[in-house]
């Protein structure tokens, strides 16, 4: 998998699951059902801290500016807002159709491109260590509850 599939695959999996969690509350506002609000909101969580995961990742990889890294960040808080983004990221033509730190070809210079280079070098281990941090950032955001009391 390349920076540009990756990045375009979780930016439209945060416009999905966005889109799901506002029809969940939409039904849950006119009386349908409550139960799907949950649902929607775990597996939106899930894929928003995924998405940040991979954006972080492709920034340092692609040697994205600051402000550019930081706006896909923020933009993920906003409904729908990643997808333009991955489109205009990747006219920009800084979504890379390889890795530049994990062929080797490229030593890393900074302590973030050095540890990337390690995941892409350790692809599975990596993607198990990832992934078990986002479950558990996830659990322990769920165990925190919202933000504001829902009445």
């Amino acid at each position: 998998m390349t920076p540009r599939s990756l990045f375009k695959t979780f930016a439209l999996a945060e416009v999905v699951t966005w889109a799901g969690l506002i029809t969940a509350m939409i039904l849950r506002g006119v009386g349908v059902t409550d139960s799907l609000v949950p649902v929607a909101g775990g597996v939106h969580g899930f894929v928003f801290l995924a998405y940040c995961v991979v954006t972080v990742i492709v920034w340092v990889d692609g040697r994205w500016g600051a402000g550019r890294g930081v706006l896909g960040l923020a933009l993920s808080v906003i409904p729908f807002a990643t997808w333009p983004f991955e489109i205009a990221t990747d006219r920009a033509g800084l979504l890379a159709r390889r890795w530049r730190l994990g062929s080797g070809d490229e030593e890393p210079r900074t302590l973030p491109e050095r540890i990337l280079a390690w995941v892409l070098r350790h692809v599975a281990l990596a993607a198990l260590l990832l992934g078990a941090l986002v479950v558990i950032v996830f659990v322990v955001l769920l165990w925190l509850g919202p933000p504001v009391e829902l009445s």
